[in-house]
C-alpha cells in the first residue's frame, strides 16, 4: 500500500498523453455501463502514505466506460466508499482498538488504456463528499460516537491509479487513491491555529464489476 504521488502523477500524465495521441482513431468499441463493489484497506497519513493503522471497509456503486478509440476510454464512476483508520493500543492503562470511520460519496474520473483485450491500466482523479463519520472503541473501553461532519472537511480530492482484468461481463481490479486534501478543518483557539485531524486519506481497493449491457 506504500505508494507515492510521483508515481501516480507520472502514470496519469502517460495516460493523458496516450489519449492525446489516439483520440483521433476510429473506434468499434461500444460504451459499457455496470455496477461494481469491493473491499477497501484505508488509513490516514500526514507526510508519507504507509500500510499502518489499516481500517477495512467497502465500496459500491455504478460505472460507465465511454470509448474514445479501440485503446482509450473515459471511465466516470459514482461510489459509496468507506475510509478512515484503526488504532490499536495495549498499555498499562487499557488495551483495545479505536476506529475512525469516514463515509463518502465519491466520483472518480479516469482515463483507461486497454493494454490487451483483457488487461487495462487506468489513472486520473477523484472528488468526494463526506456524508457521515463516527469513532468507535472496543476493548477495555467500549464506545460509539457520531461526529458532526461540519467539524470536518466535507470535500476530499486526490489521485487514482490502478489495473483491471476483464472476463466479460465480469471484471476485477486493484486501485489506489492518494488523498490530497486534509480531512480536518483549521481552527484557532486561544490565539493558536491548528488543524485537526491534520491527515489525508489513503485507500487501496480490490473491486469486482459487472457489465449490464
Amino acid at each position: 500500500m506504500k505508494m507515492y504521488p510521483n508515481f501516480l502523477c507520472a502514470l496519469t500524465l502517460f495516460l493523458i498523453a496516450s489519449f492525446g495521441m489516439l483520440h483521433a482513431q476510429n473506434t468499434n468499441a461500444n460504451p459499457e455501463y455496470g455496477i461494481k463493489g469491493g473491499f477497501n484497506m484505508s488509513n490516514l497519513y500526514s507526510s508519507d502514505a504507509n500500510d499502518e493503522n489499516i481500517l477495512y471497509g467497502f465500496n459500491a456503486g455504478l460505472y460507465a466506460t465511454l470509448p474514445v478509440s479501440d485503446f482509450i476510454a473515459i471511465q466516470p464512476e459514482i461510489l459509496f466508499t468507506t475510509k478512515g483508520a484503526k488504532l490499536e493500543f495495549n498499555n498499562a492503562l487499557a488495551s483495545g482498538d479505536s476506529k475512525f470511520r469516514l463515509n463518502y460519496i465519491e466520483v472518480p474520473l479516469l482515463v483507461r488504456v486497454n493494454i490487451t483485450r483483457n488487461f487495462n491500466v487506468h489513472a486520473g482523479g477523484y472528488a468526494s463528499y463526506l456524508v457521515s463519520s463516527k469513532v468507535t472503541g472496543r476493548g477495555d473501553f467500549n464506545f460509539e460516537q457520531e461526529i458532526d461532519t461540519d467539524d470536518l472537511n466535507k470535500f476530499d480530492a486526490g489521485l487514482s491509479a490502478g489495473v483491471g482484468v476483464d472476463f466479460d461481463p465480469i471484471s476485477i481490479g486493484l486501485r489506489y487513491n492518494y488523498g490530497l486534501t486534509t480531512i480536518g478543518k483549521e481552527r484557532t483557539v486561544a490565539g493558536t491555529t491548528y488543524t485537526f485531524p491534520d491527515a489525508k486519506n489513503s485507500n487501496l481497493s480490490l473491486y469486482l464489476s459487472y457489465k449490464l449491457n
